[in-house]
């Protein structure tokens, strides 16, 4: 759902100096995720500290033929729980189509329903020709673009051995016919508490777009899974009314063992 892809939603409003160019990631390999990833969320919602179970999000992965290439068709669908459509009713579909040699998509497709707000964005990227192609015109975009979606597989495949707290991490996404420069802030390694268990952690702070859920800013905070899968188990962040909490709750096909993680809630 949104409150899990927008984590990627990251854009530098803030002068920075980078630690590498987003070109130092063109083409980079997938070694975290297979065929048939199956990865779910609940989305716990807190007013005044009390978290309610709000809400839910499922990723998964199936390896495919588009275009005549072989793809990773990643879906991501996130859903507010019946109970609490009243309150503020969320439907989102996301797909990408990315290439399996080089992580880059070929295909984006949004649809979405966020309290009557609702959205159908449909994208195909050129990258021969350096351009992403919608349903309001032609775009040029640069050479290592990503989406929404794929921008989070594409990440899960970073060394982030390689960099030290407070590092920042770039890369660029094609998002509402606008190409933006996003960076991840590495915090460092921690150890975890979610409903699932207690997990060794990866941490880090995008920097997000403004938009209906969330504030603009570095205020959300994610733990990865320190293992070779590299799976997001919590995201946390303040939301215009009160903030929300997102853990991972379920688990299939995993490319690697979850040897992350320390105990396991029952």
């Amino acid at each position: 759902m949104k409150k899990i892809v927008i984590l990627f939603c990251i854009v530098s409003s803030l002068c920075w100096k980078p630690v590498a160019t987003a070109d130092d990631f063109c083409g980079i390999r997938n070694r975290s995720f297979q065929d048939g990833e199956n990865i779910s969320y609940h989305v716990f919602y807190a007013v005044a500290g009390i978290y309610i179970n709000a809400g839910t999000a499922n990723f998964t992965v199936n390896q495919e033929s588009f275009a005549n290439r072989p793809v990773y068709h990643v879906i991501g669908t996130g859903s507010s729980n019946p109970s609490y459509d009243w309150i503020f009713r969320l439907r989102d579909k996301y797909e990408s189509y990315i290439d399996t040699a080089s992580l880059k998509p070929l295909k984006f497709v949004r649809d979405i329903n966020e309290g009557g707000f609702k959205k159908y964005e449909n994208i195909t990227f050129n990258h021969n020709a350096n351009t992403a192609v919608t349903t309001e015109g032609v775009y040029k975009v640069p050479d290592c673009i990503q989406d929404v979606l794929s921008s989070i597989y594409y990440a899960r495949n970073i060394d982030f051995n390689k960099y030290k707290p407070d590092d920042k991490i770039p890369f660029q996404m094609f998002l509402d016919n606008e190409v933006y420069n996003l960076y991840i802030k590495y915090i460092g390694k921690e150890t975890v508490k979610t409903k699932y268990g207690k997990f060794k952690a990866i941490k880090f702070k995008p920097l997000l777009i403004k938009g209906t859920l969330f504030e603009g800013g570095e205020k959300m905070t994610v733990w990865v899974s320190d293992d070779a899968n590299h799976i997001p188990l919590r995201i946390e962040s303040p939301i215009v009314v009160g903030s929300v909490k997102v853990d991972m709750m379920q688990y299939r096909n995993l490319r690697y063992p979850l040897s992350s993680m320390i105990s396991f809630n029952h």
